[in-house]
């Protein structure tokens, strides 16, 4: 009984979705708790997921022409009062600065809850002429948002993320870089975390305070409520006006500077657990898993067991991130902890095994127990690893597509979100007016306009006047 104690304190994901994801994140020492109110510690399990995402996400940032820059976490109030919507969609959740050691400041400051207004700030000094276009600068760093409700990776009062913002000649590479970097995002979460997304547009009530668009990557968790995984925004010249962000053009007429920015943050780990995870704890796809093959040894005090463990993680370290489990504890103990833990494959030997020459590797995602010779252990576990991060990718699709369906009338639509979850495409016709009441009755949101648009009908699903737009609507973190 004591093997099964371990796994039998989650809570069931269909009794207690809230609860199941709260025990996964500290049964897999993923965070803790801290007297800091809302503010979380990332122990080391939680921080090698998101060490993995960021080195393969600045790969790929690097290779669409990204640069890495720092900018400090204080903002003078002065500068946040720039640019009037920005300031007012983010005045609720600043944190304010008034002291420096004893003495009063002469202007508080705010810690960054987002870093447009320094980094324009910085640009109106740093760009004068089109030979200086264009800038694409990115940071990773931490911001800092008063939220009242918390929860661990999704909403906490500070996170890591990255924030790319970039600077353009024209209008057009501004609304190019603005997709591309939207792009960079859904490939990032169908390929390494097997998340599949919805691309598409925010709604004008939706977007970021002080965008002409916003474009965003949702994602479908598993209780069926919707992510924002990832937004994109396109700033037109707003923002260069607000803050005189000029250049010389070449013929000498001075222009303003298009700008993006573009970010996501550690609520990645949350949707990698929601998406993933099962009764037994985490599920992590191989290529965002720190840990990618436990070995367990059987009957480890027997001679030669334990060495025989050793030599086989020395050689899968070519073709897999390898830790032996050589702790004292009970075998079935050890099988317990490295599914709660989410390790994709582990491989078990013992002393039977060693004189036949084979091995036990059991996949995560769906149990599977495959014998295999140790002479061909490190072609089949480099095999396992991409079929498991396939697979997942195929199985968390399936879910989603599942958990969508089509609305046309009001009736309809009210009778989904009743009795279902997941996301309901119907069509819209871009009133605000609509989409206030379908969240009044419903606690529903717009999660985007996809860029593939579908014509379910001609009227708008809440009003019944003409519909301009399908919409992808859901509950949503």
């Amino acid at each position: 009984m004591a093997d099964k104690k371990m796994v039998e304190e989650i809570t069931s994901m269909d009794e207690d979705f809230a609860q199941w994801y709260t025990d996964i994140v500290r049964k897999a020492e993923l965070v803790d708790y801290t007297s800091v109110k809302g503010c979380m510690v990332i122990k080391p399990a939680g921080y090698a997921i998101w060490e993995l995402i960021q080195q393969q996400l600045d790969q790929r940032f690097k290779e669409a022409g990204v640069q890495n820059v720092y900018l400090p976490m204080f903002i003078p109030e002065s500068l946040l009062q720039k640019e009037k919507d920005h300031v007012e969609g983010f005045a609720p959740e600043v944190a304010w600065v008034t002291h420096g050691g004893l003495e009063p400041l002469q202007e508080r400051m705010c810690v960054r809850p987002t870093s447009e207004t320094l980094f324009c700030d910085f640009y109106k000094n740093d760009i004068h002429s089109y030979r200086d276009l264009p800038r694409v600068y990115n940071q990773w760093c931490s911001v800092v948002r008063w939220e009242k409700e918390t929860r661990p990776f999704l909403r906490s009062r500070e996170f890591l993320w990255q924030e790319g913002h970039t600077a353009h000649a024209t209008a057009e590479e501004a609304e190019a870089r603005t997709v591309q970097m939207l792009n960079v995002y859904a490939d990032f979460l169908e390929e390494v975390l097997a998340i599949p997304v919805i691309k598409g547009q925010k709604t004008e009530k939706e977007k970021f305070a002080g965008a002409e668009a916003t474009y965003t990557v949702e994602a479908l968790m598993h209780d069926g409520k919707a992510l924002q995984s990832g937004t994109s925004h396109n700033f037109g010249d707003g923002f260069a006006k607000a803050f005189d962000i000029q250049f010389a053009e070449k013929d000498n007429t001075l222009k303003y500077v298009h700008q993006t920015s573009w970010g996501v943050t550690t609520r990645l780990i949350g949707a990698l657990i929601m998406v993933h995870g099962d009764n037994e704890g985490l599920v992590l796809p191989p290529r965002v898993a720190p840990i990618q093959l436990c070995i367990i040894p059987i009957q480890q005090k027997k001679e030669g067991v334990l060495d025989k463990a050793y030599e086989l993680r020395d050689k899968l370290s070519g073709v897999a991130r390898v830790k032996v489990d050589d702790t004292d504890k009970t075998p079935g103990w050890k099988f317990s902890e490295a599914e709660m833990r989410g390790y994709p494959l582990r491989l078990e030997i013992g002393p039977k095994d060693i004189e036949a020459g084979k091995c036990v590797l059991v996949r995560r995602d769906t149990r599977e127990k495959i014998e295999i010779s140790l002479d061909e252990v490190e072609s089949k576990v480099s095999e396992l690893l991409e079929t498991i991060q396939k697979e997942m990718l195929e199985r968390a699709r399936a879910h989603r597509d599942a958990h969508t369906y089509s609305a046309v009338t009001y009736d309809e639509f009210k009778k989904i979100f009743n009795e279902k979850s997941g996301f309901v495409k119907a069509m819209w016709c871009g009133c605000r007016e609509c989409e206030d009441q379908i969240k009044a009755d419903l606690s529903v949101t717009s999660r985007c306009m996809p860029f593939e648009q579908e014509k379910l009908s001609d009227t708008c699903v809440c009003c019944g006047k003409p519909a301009t737009k399908m919409v992808y609507w859901g509950r949503a973190y």
